[in-house]
């Protein structure tokens, strides 16, 4: 009785089945037998573009030799629906060019691809089916849901990319210099009065009457340095050139003017071998490369001196014309100028910037806040100075303030092109979509900057593990959204950890959701909700699915 029983279920599913091939009809009828699977399981958005891989399993004896199977992928999202091509299976006994699903059964993959419209983050693929024998049709009757979609978590990218401005070199304190000296007969340090009263004190003296009355100058400190000619033995010309330092600070303070109480210090060089060099390449003795060659060929003051002795000509020359030049002391005035303070720049540039220079103009921009000023500032300095800096900081004022076609006039009157350029030349590209000429253009500047402007790319481009690469250490969002991509949560984290914007609040709620942690989804969602957009996108974010 029960081998009978058995004997009776295995003739009823063999009729079964038979039933199922008997007619293509009955495919429709037991589209239920198909199951369908997608990679991915959640669509995701990647360079604009959404792509999935699904696939069709069909059992033994589904699918009938004689029958068509049309299938269109239609990817339904808030807002209409877009359909793949149609693909299209055949049975054993189809003489079409399409794939071939045998009695046998087996799997069938496709891949479909679809333009990114706004509404697609709320969406499903589905797999609408018909089935074809000869002229008759038999649609399915329900599509089967192949995903949910679509995953746009790399759209959070702050994608304008970053502007560099060239750098000033204004200086709140410039050091200056004022230099007198006076001279020594051979082998004395006994000061001559008349060098006390030689025009060349006179100036000095001036100059630190005029240092004494000018609110903005101040002597810092004075250097006496007292030489001695290197025509002598080294024990005499150092004791000699200590004889010089010591008559020489006593004359300093004979002269008039000298400020109270700034330091005087005194420096004495036994043999002026430097100071003998410069005169020599100054002056028009014939043999001077001879003698500068010898300078160069010998390091050791003995031996530069013989060889140059052993020259009776030339050292002829040297003792009447270069020795005497430098028994001497110096006479140096360090003074420091006090430029302009932020304050008196601020005033200047409301009341006359006409009176600052190219550096001054340069830092002046910096202190101001307002963009139309800012631009002002740069412009002038540009077109006062031709000065390539200010046209390239122009251009980033105008970069940031937006005015797109303002900064490539500004960049075309840039004549140095350097790293600064070609970042804010790649910015201009980057946000007229042109991401080939921003990357060439990021390429050829080594500013950090460019390279983190060169990963907006990579994440625009789906190369989410290069971005992450060249985002690392920036701290920024586009480097926790280049980990959140690759699934480098921890890093991810990291990365945002010390940003409290809305934004950044967004960001972090997406880790939370990868990580499973629902108190704090919801928590960084409040704070991100502050932001109306943002507010908005979590209404349909997939990445939030679970916990709305």
């Amino acid at each position: 009785m029960k081998k009978n029983l058995i004997k009776f279920f295995a003739f009823a599913v063999a009729g079964l089945v038979m039933v199922s091939c008997s007619n293509p009809s009955r495919m429709a009828k037991e589209a239920n037998l198909v199951s369908v699977s997608c990679s991915p399981a959640v669509l995701e958005v990647v360079a604009d573009e959404i792509t999935a891989t699904y696939t069709m399993s069909f059992p033994e004896k589904y699918f009938h030799p004689k029958a068509i199977l049309e299938l269109t992928p239609v990817l339904v999202y808030n807002g209409g629906e877009v359909a793949a091509p149609l693909y299209f299976l055949q049975g054993e006994k189809i003489t079409d060019n399409h794939k071939v699903v045998p009695v046998a059964g087996g799997k069938v993959s496709q891949t479909v691809k679809f333009a990114y419209k706004p509404g697609m983050e709320k969406s499903h693929l589905e797999l609408r089916a018909v089935v074809w024998n000869k002229t008759k049709k038999y649609p399915f009757p329900a599509p089967y849901k192949v995903a949910d979609g679509a995953n746009t978590t790399y759209k959070l990218l702050h994608a304008e990319g970053e502007v560099e401005m060239a750098p000033h070199n204004y200086q709140k304190v410039i050091a200056e210099k004022k230099e007198a000296q006076i001279k020594y007969k051979i082998n004395d340090a006994k000061v001559n009065k008349k060098e006390l009263t030689k025009e060349d004190i006179k100036e000095f003296e001036a100059f630190l009457a005029f240092v004494e009355k000018d609110q903005k100058r101040a002597v810092k400190s004075t250097d006496i340095v007292a030489y001695a000619s290197p025509d002598g033995g080294m024990d005499l010309n150092s004791k000699l050139s200590d004889k010089r330092g010591k008559t020489a600070k006593e004359a300093f303070g004979k002269i008039k003017n000298t400020p109270a109480g700034s330091p005087v210090n005194v420096k004495t060089i036994a043999e002026d071998w430097d100071g003998f060099q410069e005169v020599v390449s100054g002056s028009d003795i014939q043999d001077k490369e001879l003698i500068l060659r010898v300078l160069s060929m010998y390091s050791d003051p003995m031996v530069r001196e013989r060889e140059i002795r052993n020259m009776s000509k030339v050292f002829k020359i040297l003792a009447d014309k270069v020795l005497p030049e430098l028994r001497r002391a110096r006479f140096i005035a360090n003074v420091d100028y006090t430029n302009f303070s932020d304050t008196e720049l601020v005033d200047l540039v409301k009341s006359n910037p006409d009176a600052l220079d190219l550096e001054a103009l340069l830092y002046a921009a910096t202190l101001v806040k307002d963009s139309d000023t800012k631009a002002m500032l740069y412009k002038k300095a540009g077109d006062k100075f031709n000065c390539s800096r200010a046209y390239n900081n122009l251009a980033a004022t105008y970069i940031n303030a937006n005015k797109i076609n303002d900064a490539k006039v500004a960049l075309t009157k840039v004549t140095s092109k350097d790293k600064y350029y070609y970042n804010n030349m790649g910015v201009v590209a980057l946000r007229d979509k042109d991401l080939k000429a921003a990357a060439e253009n990021f390429a050829k500047s080594d500013l950090t900057v460019a390279k983190y402007n060169s990963a907006i790319i990579d994440l625009l481009q789906g190369k989410y593990a290069v971005a992450a690469g060249k985002l690392e250490g920036s701290n920024e969002a586009n480097e926790s959204i280049a980990n959140i991509l690759i699934g480098q949560y921890d890093k991810a984290a990291k990365a945002i950890a010390s940003h409290a914007c809305p934004h950044s609040s967004y960001i972090k709620a997406v880790i939370a959701a990868r990580k499973g942690n629902a108190a704090e989804v919801k928590s960084w969602l409040e704070k991100a909700a502050k932001r109306k957009d943002l507010a908005e996108r979590m209404k349909t974010d997939i990445e939030f699915v679970k916990y709305q």
